[in-house]
């Protein structure tokens, strides 16, 4: 983009980020009310009450909702930074400061060369779509950690490692942004800070791993794509409830575990597509760290057993990394990913009790916001495969020239 149209773009893209994230914090704060669920409960009830057990030293151990990896705790104990502060009102103070975080960093990232801003724009469009949900959740933090990574990564190997372990373990998906890392230092960074973190936590708290059998026991939870199966069913018959399970509105009863399982099933076919794309993949450009993590995170949120509408954020942050490079080939997914976030404030909070009923309307907004999901995964796994993988029988780039492509020299 020419200085001159910075110029122009840049305040209209500023304008628009302020007045959109006003408009949420005066959601969150609820001088303006959102129409449906109140969704700042999880802040004010829900972190609150970790809040005050794992000021104590140790993890909720005995509240099943607890269900993320140790550094989440740091996330939770955040607003102590603002002590003058209520812990509600500092949480989202906090979640506005990562969003900004994330669109600073997109900023600079797009005035490097063959970088552009269309990456900031999809984080400016992109998080409003959510509603105030994003604020509510300790999501958008994690996301600015894993875009702080992706962007990182070119250059500063190290840094995108560490970063990539300190992700994961506040949430697991930033681990994600490894796939395509093809310098060591990367690798080594995070498993050293990895290592060394998780053996903090287990050593300072007690039950820091607890959450990974509270998440083992997780159903069919009613957003995610195999959760359409039981809203059809229950049109024709289906003897199952719809309940609060674990922190999340699930369904119970017959088929609902074998449901589960093939959602897992698919998830560990993903992870063979990927682990399969890695092994054969020789062209690395730019763009393609950026554009494996957003396949990744693109195919374990579709297939995941439960799709918060959380979860979209992890997606506009990525896709916002991917479009931030002006030769990547992602704009369609990318599209319909936002397209998917419009969808997503439809059936929540704005029409839940739909979704929950499983009327026509919630139905179809399920059918629709997952379909587009489906869709942007299997476009974006076909593009990033042509991308990086030469056909059959053609002679493979070199892979020490094509790692050397995606890493500029003083990396």
């Amino acid at each position: 983009m020419k200085k001159s149209e910075t110029r122009r773009v840049l305040p209209w893209l500023l304008a628009v980020w302020a007045l959109t994230r006003s408009a949420l914090l005066l959601f969150v704060l609820k001088v303006w009310v959102f129409p449906g669920p109140d969704v700042t409960s999880d802040v004010s009830v829900i972190y609150q009450g970790w809040y005050e057990v794992l000021r104590t030293g140790t993890f909720p151990l005995d509240d099943v909702t607890w269900q993320y990896p140790p550094a989440a705790a740091l996330a939770i104990l955040s607003p102590a930074l603002l002590p003058f502060l209520e812990y509600a009102q500092a949480f989202f103070v906090l979640a506005f400061a990562a969003d900004l975080a994330v669109l600073t960093l997109l900023l600079y990232a797009g005035g490097r060369p063959g970088r552009t801003r269309r990456g900031a724009w999809v984080w400016v469009v992109g998080v409003p779509l959510l509603g105030p949900t994003v604020y509510a959740r300790y999501d958008v933090m994690v996301t600015a950690v894993a875009v702080a990574a992706l962007l990182a990564g070119a250059r500063h190997p190290r840094v995108m490692g560490a970063l990539a372990a300190f992700g994961a373990l506040l949430k697991v998906w930033p681990a994600l942004v490894l796939l395509a890392a093809v310098r060591r230092r990367a690798w080594g960074a995070a498993l050293v800070t990895g290592v060394g973190l998780a053996a903090v936590f287990w050593l300072a708290m007690p039950g820091a791993f607890a959450f990974l059998t509270f998440q083992r026991d997780r159903g069919t939870e009613v957003e995610s794509l195999g959760s359409l199966v039981f809203h059809v069913a229950r049109h024709h018959g289906w003897e199952g409830q719809v309940l609060l399970n674990y922190g999340s509105v699930e369904f119970l009863g017959p088929y609902v575990e074998l449901v589960s399982v093939a959602a897992l099933t698919l998830t560990g076919m993903a992870f063979g597509w990927l682990l399969l794309w890695r092994l054969l993949a020789v062209r690395f450009a730019p763009h393609t760290l950026a554009d494996a993590a957003f396949v990744g995170v693109l195919m374990f949120t579709t297939t995941s057993r439960v799709i918060s509408p959380q979860y979209m954020v992890w997606l506009v942050g990525v896709a916002a990394v991917c479009l931030a490079y002006r030769a990547s080939p992602m704009r369609l997914p990318v599209l319909l990913v936002l397209v998917a976030c419009l969808v997503t404030v439809l059936e929540f909070p704005l029409w839940f009790s739909h979704v929950v009923a499983s009327d026509p309307l919630g139905v179809t907004l399920l059918f629709l916001r997952n379909g587009l999901l489906v869709v942007a995964t299997l476009l974006a796994a076909r593009v990033l495969w042509r991308t990086t993988v030469p056909p059959a029988g053609e002679a493979p780039v070199p892979f020490r020239e094509s790692r050397q492509e995606n890493a500029p020299v003083g990396s």
